[in-house]
């Protein structure tokens, strides 16, 4: 479990993970916080954050010295395998447990471990994907699932627990820049363009468009100056809130499409509000194993709410194209006639079969237990084209430490609360607890501030004020928040917003901080508007 706090950010797939544990299996816990996910594990490398690299490249410099590589497997299915060997070798134990924090012998421990298991997962989450290298970082865990050949067969892969619900079937229906549904490349692959060209009657644009910190980089250009906002909140989500938000309000329009009135919502031009997909629409939805699953209408939705098929179906209308009035299955028929992976799926055979994982090219398939089995193929052609060795270097945090700055906060979730809680926080949980700054002990001591008491954090981009919680969970030097209750606390106003410019996502768990109490002017206000909201 590599950046990952799955007990609480992923419960249910957790609930799997500890039916392991009890019938056996071994886990390793990486993350610089002793999560309750990490209490879990046989081991917890409490890693500096953003030294991910450093640490992956030298289990793998260590699974290579001790001859724990599957050779025929690198040799058959992979490429590139002696750069890598060569760049690796750069990172001795002794260079990781510097630059990570991670004793030698444990990274030892668990680098033979997970070349030795008959069977082994790598599972990662945001707490690898939210940094300036966050792609670099994601390759680098798959170089190790290709070194040991724990890729592509029962039992063993590489597991991206995705962040929120459906986000896997959103990239599939082409809610990517670069890729139109079925990660068809929109600027290389010229057949898929004139397929979906001729299904439209438009012509398909050969380059890719922005993505979201690209949009925010165009907004401050002046190229970017209308958006059409579906089911996110980026004025509480996105990095530097104070920057986001005059961004969004600055453009000469803004739609929001939603179910809740968030606070991206509230400085909207036009709110149209949408419907509960899970409850109140037909549809499908992956999940993150490549699921697609058929989602059933059980409720109508509220007076005023309109099916979102029906709103970007009259939104057309109104700008001169009659779509129609299609239904979920014939939309999801174009899917399957625009989308390969997607052919053999028919709304009927979904519901016979209880959900088919893509990719499912005909009506003879029922889909495709393991993506990348076809790495084991004896046949080349069956095989198809090998997977890469990639060469990443370890690359530190850019939000450097320094006396001014002299803490690391990375931020994370909670079991109780979802993203920016505008829906979560609509209801009432005991398990819920206000938001606080979370500092180890020794932080908390030394700075004099005890349980309570209203502390003033300051980054490069700004000041909040927040309740200090120590939280034994917590080395010296590090801090903890989440963004659930921007009402209450605005955490991303703190954090940067440099994004990866391979991914394109922000870095949010590595914002260079100061700590000091907060006046008694300052903790009043801070008293007086969460009491406010509590009323």
């Amino acid at each position: 479990m590599w950046g990952s706090n799955a007990r609480e950010a992923h419960p249910i797939f957790f609930h799997h993970v500890l039916k392991g544990i009890r019938n056996g299996a071994k886990m390793y816990a990486v993350d610089p916080r002793r999560s309750s996910t990490a209490k879990w594990a046989d081991a917890w490398l409490g890693i500096h954050v953003g030294s991910d690299i450093s640490l992956a490249n030298a289990i793998a410099n260590e699974i290579i010295a001790a001859g724990l590589v599957d050779e025929e497997f690198i040799r058959r299915a992979t490429v590139n395998f002696e750069a890598y060997r060569e760049a690796v070798a750069r990172y001795p134990l002794e260079r990781a447990e510097r630059d990570s924090g991670v004793p030698r012998e444990l990274i030892r421990q668990l680098a033979h471990d997970y070349a030795k298991a008959d069977r082994a997962q790598i599972c990662w989450t945001l707490g690898i994907t939210e940094h300036h290298n966050a792609a670099d970082n994601v390759l680098a865990l798959i170089n190790l699932s290709l070194l040991t050949g724990h890729v592509g067969k029962y039992g063993s892969g590489l597991v991206p627990l995705r962040g929120q619900n459906n986000v896997q079937g959103g990239g599939d229906m082409g809610a990517i820049p670069n890729k139109l549904a079925g990660f068809q490349d929109i600027e290389l692959d010229e057949a898929a363009r004139n397929r979906f060209g001729a299904k439209y009657g438009v012509p398909v644009p050969g380059k890719k468009g922005y993505h979201l910190s690209q949009m925010f980089d165009a907004m401050e250009r002046g190229e970017l100056t209308c958006a059409y906002v579906i089911g996110e909140n980026p004025v509480s989500s996105e990095a530097d809130t104070h920057h986001t938000r005059k961004l969004l309000e600055g453009l000469d329009c803004l739609v929001v499409q939603d179910i809740v009135m968030t606070e991206t919502a509230k400085v909207a031009d036009v709110v149209l509000p949408g419907t509960a997909s899970w409850c109140e629409s037909e549809g499908t939805v992956t999940n993150s194993e490549r699921r697609v699953q058929r989602v059933r209408k059980a409720v109508d939705p509220p007076a005023g709410a309109r099916d979102d098929i029906w709103i970007i179906g009259e939104l057309a209308r109104r700008l001169g194209y009659d779509w129609g009035d299609p239904t979920a299955e014939d939309l999801w028929n174009e899917v399957r006639e625009l989308s390969p992976m997607h052919r053999g799926m028919s709304f009927e055979k979904l519901e016979r079969l209880g959900g088919i994982q893509w990719p499912c090219p005909d009506e003879e398939s029922q889909g495709t237990l393991f993506l990348h089995a076809r790495l084991w193929e004896e046949d080349p052609a069956r095989r198809g084209a090998p997977a890469p060795f990639h060469v990443v270097e370890q690359d530190d945090p850019l939000d450097t430490l320094t006396a001014e700055y002299p803490i690391r906060l990375t931020t994370g979730r909670r079991l109780d609360s979802y993203n920016t809680g505008a829906a979560s926080n609509l209801y009432v949980t005991p398990l819920r607890q206000p938001e606080t700054l979370n500092l180890s002990p020794e932080d908390a001591a030394a700075l004099g501030l005890a349980d309570d008491e209203i502390a003033r954090v300051t980054s490069r981009r700004g000041s909040i004020t927040a309740p200090v919680r120590a939280d034994g969970t917590l080395r010296e030097g590090l801090a903890f928040m989440t963004l659930h209750f921007p009402e209450q606390v605005e955490t991303n106003i703190l954090t940067l917003d440099t994004w990866d410019p391979k991914s394109g996502t922000a870095e949010f768990k590595a914002t260079a901080i100061r700590v000091e109490r907060a006046t008694p002017e300052e903790a009043a206000a801070f008293w007086e508007r969460t009491t406010s909201l509590e009323v």
